[in-house]
Formats: C-alpha cells, structure tokens, sequence
C-alpha cells in the first residue's frame, strides 16, 4: 500500500521516507529483532517447563505429615482418586497444552529462521490455534489456586503452593510474550517470496 507505520508514535508514513513526519524516528517496515527476541523467551520458556515438570508444584500437609506433589504426581493421586475429570483438565492445562504451544511456536520460528516450506494456509490456521490456546494457560494455576483455597483447613489440611507454580506461571507468561513479540509480517513476507498460494 505504499505506507509504514511508525513504531514509536504509531504516524502513518509514506514507505519511501526513511524517518517520521512527526517524532523523527527511523523508519522500519519488519521488526527483524523480534525473532531473537522471541527465539531468547521461548528457550526460556522451555528450560523453565521442564523445572515446572521436575520439582513439586504443590505442598499438602496432612496432620503434620508434609507431602510435595510435582504435576505427573498430583495427576497420578487424581487417578488413583477416581477423580478423572479433574485429571484429564490438570493434564490438559499443564502438560499437553504448554508443550503443544512451545512446539507450535518453535516450529514458526523455524519456518521463518530455516525457510521450512508449509503452506500458507496450515501457517494461518496453526497460528491462530496457538492464540486460542494461549488463552487457556492459565487454567492449571487456576485448579492450583482454587485446590488450596478449598483445602486449607488449618493445621489439620494444608495445601501451599511450591517453587515449580512460579515456574509455570514463568513458562505462560515468557510463552505469551514470545508470540507477541514476533513480527508475523515476516512469515507472510517468507511465503509470499515463496509464492505459496495453498
């Protein structure tokens, strides 16, 4: 269209323009950095993931005894339980859908890093899923949160969170920033030098 957006007072220029009409800023139509920002926060995220995944997550404590529950463990107590609804949302929220999102990212990143051929239009809709996704990652702090608060008796039944919650919360903050961080005009631009019309 023949027009840039200047990223600092958000002016619309002409493309030809190398600085801002108003506040003088150089012009760049790609934010080329944001695929080493997002390369740095989703490495991150994932050594953060697999902490999460190795200390405990949660403290009990029953009559005095102190256990520590890491998240395959607390999912193994909720089948052990019976209670398998409860199970299968822990797993979901904590396991399945933080990896499929690191995975996801990884692989957008790969395609635009190593110039992976995917069609345009598995790129657009596995993008879009990765936003939806995002959206429920904060459901297992929710069932911690929500544990405790049910639990807490006092001294008799205590339930605390542990080190790997922070973690956790760490890996969907870092993940959400990762993919907001990244410029997606430069895959569009990737698969249009590619002319991929799928």
């Amino acid at each position: 269209m023949g027009v840039c957006l200047c990223l600092v007072c958000k002016k619309v220029n002409p493309i030809t323009e190398q600085n801002c009409s108003r506040c003088h800023s150089r012009l760049n139509t790609r934010n080329y950095a944001s695929i080493q920002q997002s390369w740095a926060l989703l490495v991150t995220a994932t050594i953060l993931l697999v902490l999460a995944n190795i200390y405990p997550i949660t403290l009990l404590t029953n009559r005095g005894v102190v256990t520590n529950d890491t998240i395959f463990s607390g999912i193994a107590h909720l089948v052990h339980l019976g209670l398998y609804p409860i199970a299968i949302i822990v797993f979901t929220a904590s396991i399945l859908v933080p990896w499929l999102k690191i995975c996801g990212l990884g692989l957008y990143l790969c395609a635009i890093s190593f110039n992976i051929p995917i069609s345009k239009r598995k790129m657009m809709i596995g993008f879009h899923i990765i936003e939806w996704i995002g959206r429920w990652s904060m459901l297992d702090l929710f069932v911690i949160s929500l544990t405790v608060a049910l639990v807490n008796m006092g001294q008799l039944l205590d339930a605390k969170p542990a080190p790997a919650a922070t973690a956790f919360a760490l890996v969907i903050l870092l993940t959400q920033l990762a993919a907001k961080v990244l410029d997606t005009r430069l895959l569009w631009d990737r698969l249009e030098t590619h002319n991929d019309a799928n």
